[in-house]
């Protein structure tokens, strides 16, 4: 694809990754980053000289009318992510995710693009995961009852009669029912797009991340993504503290991947529209991830995971996805190997 290609975000773990494939691959690159504390502590020193980089906030009609400016191709990452920590982080949420997307979208709108836009979406959306009742087929069941929670009864019955259900993958048509403030700002991005994109016929891609793992993950933060959660305590010798009983079924796709996937759909020879699920395709329990870092990072015995039964309101169970339309449509498919991708992480250095 000739001309240059926007990153928002850029600066950040998923963005980079983007941004430094994207110049492998002979592409001019452009990226825009708010450099948020949450994520990050300076201006990160892996950053590629051979893109351009704007440290500013999209929230800033300015800054996204800069970043804009003769692009031919957008791939939005620029994100607050994580649950959320309480409802006081709710306008910040909003504020970054939904109203610097629609500051974007008014730039775009307004310079005439006519590029591609690629929107970095989530498996959140989703709530719960898919699953089947022996009885009733294929149901959604709704938030687990803090009551069963507190009890330890982890697992969501069927909203009909109550009985045990089997987790099954989620395709990209399934019921969308975010479940928590951040969940919620990311559909709502994924809706402003699909309303700018009916209007000005720009294809939209949005691609459905399920749970990135890899170097330049930010850590010490209560934003930060699970396996960067559990990789700090055992670099400070501590054993991670995993909620509920561990069996919380997630699928864990490294960053490479995702940024392949970004790459797909930003320079694939026909526009891509619609949803994808960006995932291994291999389901792996929230324990299973302790453990498999424990051995990564030569964990000593005393700090095996802790598994505490504590839960938090707004998580789901089991999250995993279906990669077939990803595969058939996309032409994406997860190519780096969990085990070494596990020992990549333990061994990367602190991000700056």
């Amino acid at each position: 694809m000739d001309g240059t290609i926007l990153v928002t975000g850029g600066a950040g773990f998923i963005g980079s990754h983007i941004v430094d494939l994207l110049l492998a691959e002979g592409h001019a690159v452009r990226s825009v980053d708010a450099l948020l504390p949450a994520a990050h502590r300076g201006r990160p020193g892996y950053l590629d000289p051979a893109a351009e980089w704007i440290d500013g906030d999209l929230r800033d009609p300015t800054v996204a009318e800069r970043a804009v400016a003769g692009v031919t191709a957008v791939s939005h990452q620029a994100a607050m992510v994580g649950l959320g920590v309480d409802l006081g982080d709710l306008p910040e949420y909003v504020g970054h995710n939904d109203y610097a997307t629609a500051q974007l979208l008014r730039a775009l709108a307004a310079s005439g693009f006519g590029g591609r836009l690629v929107l970095a979406s989530s498996m959140v959306v989703y709530g719960e995961g898919r699953y089947a009742c022996p009885e009733h087929g294929v149901v959604a069941p709704g938030p687990r009852a803090a009551a069963d929670l507190e009890a330890g009864r982890f697992e969501p019955p069927c909203p009909h009669c109550g009985r045990a259900l089997e987790p099954r993958t989620v395709p990209e048509d399934a019921a969308l029912d975010p479940r928590s403030v951040y969940a919620a700002t990311k559909l709502a991005q994924e809706h402003l797009c699909a309303a700018f994109a009916r209007e000005t016929g720009v294809p939209l891609t949005a691609l459905r991340y399920h749970n990135v793992y890899g170097p330049r993950m930010p850590r010490d933060t209560p934003y930060a993504g699970v396996a960067s959660i559990f990789r700090s305590a055992y670099a400070a010798g501590r054993a991670p503290r995993v909620f509920e009983d561990g069996g919380q079924l997630r699928d864990f796709v490294h960053v490479r991947d995702v940024a392949r996937a970004n790459l797909r759909a930003v320079a694939a020879p026909e526009p891509l529209a619609g949803a994808f699920n960006v995932a291994s395709g291999i389901p792996r329990t929230v324990l299973e991830l302790a453990h498999a870092l424990a051995r990564a990072c030569g964990a000593p015995p005393d700090a095996a995971p802790e598994v505490t039964r504590e839960w938090r309101a707004g998580d789901v169970r089991h999250i995993v996805a279906s990669p077939v339309l990803a595969a058939e449509r996309l032409g994406f498919r997860a190519q780096e190997d969990f085990a070494a991708g596990m020992a990549e992480l333990a061994a990367a250095p602190p991000r700056g």
